[in-house]
């Protein structure tokens, strides 16, 4: 059975998860940290619960989702996985950050990619991998069915959506991958976002205005 908490980090308020296993195997996801304090908090989690780091799994490649990553594949020699539609993304990250008043001294390289309609093993267990682009180009969604969770990035947010108006954002794209792929899921999937509180299918199909 998969667990998964999360840290709140970095001036974006970026929801980092931390998904484990019961073996204590665990997979970072969408790591945010930015000060030392941050990166160290998270390390102490990491130490203090025994865990041992898989990978780097993201689901987008935002800087405020990588500002961390550098950090914990220096930390674990962990390998960095994309979907490769979002390499672009990624290989901007230096200019992005700048504009955004961030220092980024070394862009982290994926080194594998994470296909969709796939399924990634942490030991005996499995999330779904689910394409959901049009926040940005490679935009990809982990789901649990066992747990009745996914993590939608910036995908989908507690009544709002993510933005569209960054380099290979598509409004209509975006509303396309969450009405063919998340909300078709049960309603009482739980949705953990990249930002923002805990929500469900259920409640964003009542109350989200952007999914009327």
């Amino acid at each position: 059975m998969l667990n998964v908490v999360f840290f709140t980090v970095n001036p974006f308020e970026e929801n980092t998860y931390l998904i484990t296993n019961e073996q204590d195997q665990c997979w970072i996801v969408d790591p945010g940290m930015y000060s030392p304090q941050e990166t160290a908090q998270m390390i102490s989690y990491i130490t203090e619960n025994g865990l041992t780091p898989q990978a780097i799994i993201n689901t987008h490649a935002h800087i405020d989702h990588i500002l961390g990553v550098q950090a914990l594949t220096d930390k674990y020699k962990l390998p960095f996985g994309i979907h490769k539609h979002e390499l672009p993304v990624l290989e901007r990250a230096a200019d992005t950050a700048a504009m955004f008043g961030f220092e980024l001294k070394n862009v982290p390289k994926a080194t594998f990619y994470i296909n969709e309609n796939e399924q990634l093993k942490l030991g005996t267990d499995a999330l779904d991998v689910f394409y959901t682009p049009g926040h940005s180009p490679g935009s990809i969604s982990f789901y649990y069915p066992e747990g009745n969770w996914v993590i939608s990035g910036d995908v989908l947010f507690s009544g709002s959506i993510g933005r569209t108006d960054l380099p290979g954002g598509n409004f209509d794209t975006l509303i396309q991958s969450i009405r063919s792929r998340l909300l078709v899921l049960p309603d009482e999937t739980t949705v953990l976002s990249g930002h923002g509180p805990v929500t469900s299918i259920g409640e964003e199909k009542k109350h989200n205005p952007f999914l009327k």
